[in-house]
């Protein structure tokens, strides 16, 4: 068996998938805390440990993280989420000791510099103020809040401006001390890795993080809602959705095999019907996001002012029909895509890596990609229809920016919704 786990005294687990015929390797910790941890005062927090974590340590300066990585033509990189947070580098076989080094260091002993925190503040504040610019990506934060309504997984992963120049460092090194603990951290390898090796390196590595930490996650509470936003662009930015499932739901794979069948391709009914027909949109897709305790589904369209009338009528209508009869050819069309792209993931030592350390922290061990494969290919017409009726008993959520003018009210899409 290629993939093996150990769970080490402090409870940082540890797990490698190995693959003998690559010469790199791929190697991280993901945490298991994001943005929905954070108190309202402090939405952006995590984000913004996560950038001052590369911004020097007690042995290594900023500098010497870059110039260590890139002397041995690796690359490292972090990204936050709203329920994880993630340090990983892709390196030669040989290097893994080095990149395993630098990950532990920045993870138990950043310094959190006063003057590289006003200058990394400074950045994001940019990052902010750029996806504040691109209104797809606005549209989406919008589409969340009102999903979730005052709680932390529907705020904004980034923070909004004010906040994140409120956040001082002693509040970031406290964040960091509450929820960076050993039983909350897997750190995953897949590549050109030996298990025993990985084991004694995160043993001797990480002897410095905390066993366990208290933590408390709201439950999340799905409410639906109207958001919209005159605005002069030049597209209409609308996402439309209703609540979706958390990871563990018995209807999980349905979820993602009716997203697919819905939505996820070049001959789904939604590009065909949207795109290829009538050609309201150029881009135009269902996505389905699950979290540990729900999720959404939704449908996403970028289309011109006149256009926009006629499309949600079209979308909505669309989205009937599928619930009413979805086909077996439909269903056996998308679960050849999702088998087809979980199998080209294999072939990443990254997205091994990622999905090892994912699953872990949801369902507390690897799966097998038989074991995913066959949950796939067992989703047959009742279950998608089964889904398709959980969804559709849900109050819709409407995003929408832009010239908004002709776009039906929230009270005529939701009758469309549940006729």
């Amino acid at each position: 068996m290629s993939v093996e786990i150990t769970t080490l005294a402090n409870g940082m687990r540890v797990v490698s998938d190995s693959m003998d015929a690559v010469e790199t390797v791929s190697v991280g910790v993901w945490v298991g805390v994001g943005a929905r941890f954070e108190r309202p005062t402090e939405n952006g927090i995590s984000h913004l440990l996560e950038h001052m974590a590369f911004k020097g340590t007690k042995r290594r300066s900023a500098l010497a993280i870059a110039e260590e990585m890139d002397a041995v033509g690796g690359h490292l990189n972090a990204y936050t989420s709203r329920e994880n947070t993630a340090y990983y580098a892709k390196v030669l076989k040989d290097d893994l000791a080095l990149a395993v080094d630098i990950i532990a260091d920045i993870l138990q002993h950043s310094t959190l510099d006063e003057e590289e925190l006003e200058r990394e503040r400074a950045v994001i504040i940019q990052e902010i103020n750029q996806a504040n610019d691109t209104p797809d990506e606005v549209v989406f934060d919008r589409f969340q809040e009102t999903a979730f309504p005052g709680q932390a997984i529907g705020r904004p992963v980034l923070g909004s401006v004010d906040l994140v120049r409120g956040i001082g460092r002693d509040t970031i090194a406290q964040y960091m001390a509450d929820h960076y603990s050993a039983e909350r951290m897997v750190l995953s390898a897949a590549g050109r890795v030996d298990h025993g090796r990985l084991v004694e390196l995160a043993e001797e590595k990480f002897r410095d993080l905390p066993a366990r930490t208290d933590h408390i996650r709201e439950h999340a509470q799905y409410a639906g809602g109207d958001s919209r936003e005159n605005k002069d662009l030049e597209q209409v930015q609308l996402v439309i959705g209703f609540e979706g499932l958390p990871f563990e739901d018995p209807d999980f794979f349905a979820s993602s095999v009716f997203s697919t069948a819905f939505g996820g391709g070049m001959s789904s009914r939604l590009f065909q019907e949207v795109r290829e027909k009538r050609g309201l949109a150029y881009s135009v897709y269902s996505f389905h996001s699950s979290y540990f305790d729900g999720g959404l589904f939704g449908i996403y369209a970028g289309t011109g002012e006149a256009e926009v009338r006629e499309l949600v009528p079209v979308v909505c209508d669309e989205l009937q029909k599928i619930c009413e009869n979805v086909t077996d050819q439909e269903i056996e069309r998308a679960r050849a895509q999702i088998k087809a792209g979980i199998l080209m993931s294999m072939e990443s030592t990254s997205s091994r890596c990622e999905q090892k350390a994912r699953q872990i922290l949801v369902y507390g061990r690897p799966l097998t990609v038989e074991e995913v494969v066959k949950k796939v290919v067992a989703v047959d017409a009742a279950a998608v229809r089964n889904f398709a009726s959980r969804l559709k008993s849900s109050t819709p959520t409407l995003a929408a920016l832009g010239p908004i003018g002709q776009l039906e009210s929230f009270d005529q899409v939701s009758k469309r919704l549940s006729n």
